[in-house]
């Protein structure tokens, strides 16, 4: 019996040697799986040359339409670059790809070009060498690109300028400064605060009809709008204080949006928007209490989601309440022309009081 133990134990210790090691081995971590990117690491491929075009000079990626040989026809098909632009095109499509820079060498021969889309690339900056010999450019569109300043150097013939949806926080000194024929001025959905504006932010461009500054980061009116402006979008900003004379400049202006600001009635003059000319205005999701007064030639009021609580019809009617009938037919133009209101979201409960329908008669809606 004592042989059969002796030999029995050197195995018996070895047993307990390895469960004693396997207890103090430490439990393996459940592998993870990297985490997915955001973005994708890789772009689509570009999609396949098109057959050979009628234009030996068109450039495979894109399309030229034989009937239309001054369109060139390079969207949507998933490019990195600006394919070399024929001296003959005056209408370039480059919207939805994946392009990041203007190449001068691209647009080397297109001195021609009048219309050029490039909407939602990934251009971050413009070479100064390419725009500043586009003489013919009329409509530059960069919308939804990474634009971090409005470009330099722009053509002095351009009409229309549209750079929203970019990362844009500086307009640079000067740069609208020869662009006496821009009409049209985009730079909704951007980064600019007041810093960004002063008198001559845009100084030279006398002929602008209509600025868009909204989504924006701005807390006051921009200085220096030019004062042919008739459409003016300040929509989704900060705005608290409408200074009494800032709209007097603007005698042509018929389009006004202040939408999902914080005006307070404080922060109005009583007569700020007794304008001419001002046809629509839009006050929506702002701070007031009360109504503001109006000029008599407005049409369509937006005062929807404000804290309103009352109307004194009396008070806020721009001329004196008469009965039509009292109006001889040559004063006829002075009723007030205020033809859609609305109330909605406000603190006010039916029915509509009598003295704001006696004022404005011909209203032919009202949202309460």
């Amino acid at each position: 019996m004592k042989v059969a133990f002796r030999l029995l134990l050197p195995l018996i210790l070895l047993l307990i040697f390895e469960v004693n090691g396997q207890r103090k081995k430490p439990p393996r971590k459940p592998t993870r799986r990297p985490p997915e990117p955001v973005e994708p690491t890789e772009l689509p491929p570009p999609l396949p040359p098109g057959p050979p075009s009628v234009f030996p000079d068109c450039p495979r990626e894109c399309f030229c339409p034989p009937d239309f040989p001054s369109a060139l026809y390079c969207d949507s098909r998933n490019l990195r670059k600006v394919p070399i632009i024929p001296s003959r095109i005056h209408y370039l499509y480059l919207q939805n790809n994946f392009i990041e820079d203007l190449p001068e060498e691209s647009f080397k021969n297109a001195t021609e070009l009048k219309w050029v889309n490039l909407d939602n690339n990934r251009i971050k900056k413009v070479d100064k060498r390419v725009l500043e010999k586009l003489d013919n450019l009329v409509f530059l569109y960069m919308e939804k690109n990474k634009l971090r300043e409005v470009p330099n150097f722009l053509p002095p013939n351009l009409e229309q300028l549209r750079l929203s949806r970019n990362h844009i926080s500086k307009i640079p000194a000067g740069v609208f400064n020869k662009l006496q024929n821009l009409v049209l001025l985009d730079l909704h959905k951007n980064e600019l605060d007041d810093m960004d504006f002063n008198k001559n932010t845009f100084k030279g461009l006398k002929n602008l009809m209509q600025l868009n500054l909204a989504h924006n980061t701005l807390r006051k009116l921009p200085p220096g709008v030019p004062s042919a402006i008739h459409q003016l979008f300040l929509d989704r900003n900060f705005i608290e204080d409408i200074p009494s004379e800032y709209f007097k400049s603007f005698p042509n202006l018929a389009f006004l949006r202040l939408n999902y600001n914080k005006i307070t009635d404080k922060g109005l003059h009583k007569n700020c928007f007794n304008l001419t000319n001002l046809l629509v205005l839009h006050l929506a999701y702002n701070n007031l209490t009360s109504v503001p007064f109006i000029s008599s030639k407005l049409e369509h009021l937006y005062l929807n989601n404000n804290s309103i609580d009352k109307i004194n019809g009396t008070q806020i009617c721009p001329t004196a309440m008469v009965t039509f009938q009292d109006y001889p037919s040559s004063e006829m133009e002075n009723v007030p022309r205020l033809r859609y209101l609305r109330l909605d979201g406000n603190r006010l409960k039916p029915p509509i009081p009598l003295d704001l329908m006696l004022c404005f008669r011909l209203l032919q809606a009202v949202v309460v």
